[in-house]
């Protein structure tokens, strides 16, 4: 039996040394679709920050079974310059140059390959040679997306990537999630505001609660079945 893709067991997380959420615990299997709601507050930036080794636990452990430098990881847009003057080609390249422990001034030919496979699969090659700074919200977004899949081998982690964007560019992003996780068994790990979507294409919920007094559940982990499910019984 295969080990699943990410392990947490018994995690907290918070900061300065201050708890939000206590002993989360799940496993998710390569290949997933992950999506991480809550209201604000309910810890769901520190989780993703805490999942990709960007921010230590209180206690317990969040391990992937795969090297970090084989994650993709988007964060939200407000962490992000968009002012870049560099081509998105440039801005896409940079996510295999960065790989690993230094940085490299050149490409081999299976990293070329890889960057031109994002483009593609993100629809960015149409537009690659262009200033990144002059594309529209969807169009960056799309272009770090890329990026983060030159780096990602089995997952990529998304931090509210459509926020800000306007509908129509919100669908052609879920879209081509949807593609690189049916059709390149991508797992997507997932912070996002907009439950329909995440029940329409996910195949699991991890929903974190604010801790109130006389509150026993702190979250919800299950498929987007289980949580549909336990909704019509709430």
């Amino acid at each position: 039996m295969s080990k699943p893709l990410l392990e947490v067991t018994d995690l907290c997380i918070g900061y300065d040394g201050k708890s939000i959420i206590d002993d989360i615990g799940f496993e998710l299997t390569s290949g997933s679709y992950l999506c991480i709601i809550g209201e604000n507050g309910a810890g769901k930036s520190t989780f993703l920050k805490t999942i990709s080794g960007l921010q230590k636990p209180i206690y317990g452990t969040a391990r992937f079974n795969l090297q970090r430098r084989e994650i993709g990881y988007l964060p939200q847009q407000a962490a992000l310059r968009h002012d870049f003057p560099a081509s998105a080609k440039e801005i896409i390249s940079s996510g295999a140059l960065s790989r690993g422990k230094w940085y490299r001034p050149f490409l081999s030919k299976e990293e070329k390959e890889r960057i031109t496979w994002a483009a593609e699969k993100t629809g960015v090659i149409s537009f690659w040679g262009k200033c990144f700074r002059e594309l529209s919200g969807g169009q960056q977004q799309r272009v770090l997306l890329a990026r983060a899949l030159v780096t990602a081998k089995n997952a990529v982690i998304l931090d509210e990537p459509t926020a800000g964007l306007d509908p129509e560019a919100t669908k052609e992003f879920y879209e081509f999630l949807v593609k690189i996780n049916r059709d390149d068994k991508i797992t997507i790990i997932m912070v996002t505001h907009d439950i329909e979507d995440a029940k329409k294409h996910a195949t699991h919920m991890l929903e974190l609660k604010n801790q109130k007094p006389g509150c026993e559940e702190s979250y919800f982990f299950g498929t987007v079945s289980e949580y549909m499910e336990r909704g019509r019984l709430l």
